[in-house]
């Protein structure tokens, strides 16, 4: 697939550095950029959705106790 993309000066300027500090093509820091950003998504939506299932197990263990509680009370 080819994909055009724009950038400003400052942009411009980023990929030229790492484009010469990396010795690579800027496609190919373009895709690794991309990769990256793709990776990082995927780590920070893992990690919210283990959060949450430690929150929703915390919130269930509380709700089993005092059922629990209440089957001991003999109700």
């Amino acid at each position: 697939m080819l994909a055009t993309v724009r950038l400003n000066s400052e942009m411009e300027e980023i990929l030229n550095s790492l484009t010469q500090r990396f010795h690579k093509k800027k496609s190919d820091v373009i895709r690794e950029a991309l990769r990256f950003y793709a990776d990082e998504l995927n780590k920070n939506q893992k990690t919210r959705m283990q959060k949450a299932m430690a929150k929703t197990a915390k919130s269930d263990f509380k709700e089993y106790k005092i059922l629990e509680e209440t089957v001991d009370d003999g109700l």
